[in-house]
């Protein structure tokens, strides 16, 4: 088969900051018509190599080519001028102009006379861009009135605007339902037959080996190697990623399950679960599964106090409790870590010490309302230790923690509560896969301390792997229970689609 054609080629690009070498002599060819996975964990290198391609860092050495000719990219209109587009994680599309505003945003097409921008031109491109991403909204709406997965197509089209012909996508299909990833997947195999190079960072496998053709792979800052995707697996992608073979990617540890801590009897919210009732003893990680929209999140949400429930029952250590808020969840011992820990487990403004600290500031207080900074230090230093959060100091903003480093500040957070009853909703979304097995270790040490523990999550494996019993939920309700033992993929799905036999 014929080799494709070099779009870019990075080689031996170097980058330091001071105190840290982000980057030492790495590599990246990205060629016309195929996608090129670039993978690596948290800290790997990626985003610094991402931002020495699109301008904003310079690199310390190496060289880039385009195309086979040698560029010098100083700045964001270099990368630009140099066709290359970026597709960040964090939407870049503002909510208050229209498609067509956001799509030509510092390109517009201003009458050289009047200086007045043509509007209809505008909106008649727009529609052209739109259409060879399968966007089929009027340029001429406001893009707060589309969905997430509409702005991802926005962001593309503007990308195609600026004739870019190298399109980076970070984590593109993090906030995506499963219908809007497969439309994403389908103007990626569009671009890539109009000869686009894309780049594609995701930390979900899944992904990687479904819609890109080579692997690049870094690790602490370093070049491991290219592959193509038919040569390579998912354990060996793992290794190369993590620099040892993981054999066991799940550490399930068996715990003598203990007194029912948790039950929850014929739980209802309205339009959200009808009629619910499990229970989950201590020293157990009971999995609940099932399709997007099957009511899983809201649940958890239902049982926490932030959704109101219409009808059932809640027993916490067999005591009937009464959740009216997330505050009398939290009274009586039940904690959630949420699915999206950005916008509602943390205060990304605010440091990790006072996240950690946060729901329980009260205990640091005296009568005068004057906050112990000793206690409350002691505490801060204490749980980042236990949980071997990696920071520089507990007055690092949490923001700038990588996702596996940011659900310890949560978990920490909760533990500091002395919570009984844990309810994880997606825990490794985001995570890298060394990251993950560090979280997989919490969750089995919660267990080991007699912690009673609802896991939510979308990833199969992940749930046969941890899980002790499962549940498995189909539109609001519980469509079966499995144990360990007698769980697999298909009598999961099976059960997340409705058939009960």
């Amino acid at each position: 088969m014929e080799e494709k054609k070099v779009s870019l080629k990075m080689t031996g690009i170097s980058k330091s900051f001071p105190g840290v070498k982000a980057l030492e002599k790495v590599n990246l060819t990205a060629y016309a018509g195929e996608v090129m996975a670039l993978l690596g964990e948290n800290g790997a290198g990626k985003s610094t190599l991402m931002k020495i391609l699109s301008g904003v860092y310079t690199k310390d050495e190496g060289k880039i080519e385009i195309d086979g000719k040698e560029v010098n990219i100083k700045n964001i209109n270099d990368s630009e001028k140099m066709g290359i587009g970026i597709i960040h994680q964090e939407l870049s599309v503002l909510s208050n102009l229209t498609i067509a505003e956001n799509i030509f945003l510092g390109n517009e097409k201003v009458n050289k006379m009047t200086g007045i921008i043509n509007k209809k031109e505008e909106t008649e491109r727009a529609k052209r861009f739109l259409d060879q991403v399968g966007c089929s909204e009027d340029p001429n709406t406001l893009v707060s009135e589309i969905s997430v997965g509409e702005m991802q197509m926005v962001e593309i089209a503007k990308a195609l605007a600026k004739n870019t012909n190298i399109i980076i996508m970070d984590e593109p299909t993090t906030a995506l339902t499963d219908v809007e990833t497969k439309k994403l997947f389908e103007v990626i195999k569009s671009l890539k037959e109009r000869n686009f190079a894309v780049i594609y960072i995701s930390h979900r496998m899944e992904e990687i080996f479904e819609i890109c053709d080579r692997i690049t792979v870094l690790r602490d800052g370093k070049f491991v190697g290219e592959c193509k995707v038919k040569d390579v697996n998912n354990d060996k992608l793992i290794a190369m990623m993590v620099g040892r073979k993981i054999e066991d990617q799940f550490p399930y540890r068996k715990e003598k399950a203990g007194n029912v801590e948790l039950e929850v009897k014929n739980l209802s919210c309205t339009n959200k679960i009808e009629n619910i009732s499990f229970t989950v003893r201590d020293g157990e990680i009971l999995g609940i599964s099932g399709l997007m929209g099957a009511g899983r999140t809201e649940l958890a949400k239902t049982i926490f106090g932030e959704y109101k429930k219409s009808a059932g029952e809640i027993y916490v250590g067999g005591k009937k409790v009464k959740i009216n808020c997330t505050r009398d969840a939290i009274d009586n011992g039940i904690c959630y870590l949420p699915e999206d820990r950005k916008k509602e487990g943390l205060v990304l403004g605010l440091s990790v010490g006072q996240n950690i600290t946060l729901a329980n500031i009260k205990k640091y207080e005296n009568s005068l309302k004057i906050i112990n900074e000793k206690s409350e230090k002691k505490d801060i230093e204490e749980y980042i230790e236990k949980l071997s959060i990696k920071t520089p100091s507990k007055n690092q903003l949490v923001r700038n923690l990588s996702g596996g480093n940011q659900q310890k500040v949560i978990i920490a957070k909760w533990l500091l509560l002395s919570p009984t009853v844990f309810i994880v909703d997606e825990p490794t979304r985001g995570i890298d896969v060394g990251a993950k097995k560090e979280i997989y270790e919490l969750l089995n040490e919660l267990k080991s301390l007699g912690k009673a523990i609802i896991m939510i999550s979308s990833d199969l494996p992940e749930i046969l792997g941890i899980s002790d019993r499962i549940i498995v939920m189909h539109e609001g309700r519980i469509s079966g229970e499995l144990d360990r033992e007698n769980a697999n993929q298909e009598s999961i799905m099976k059960l997340a689609v409705g058939i009960n036999n």
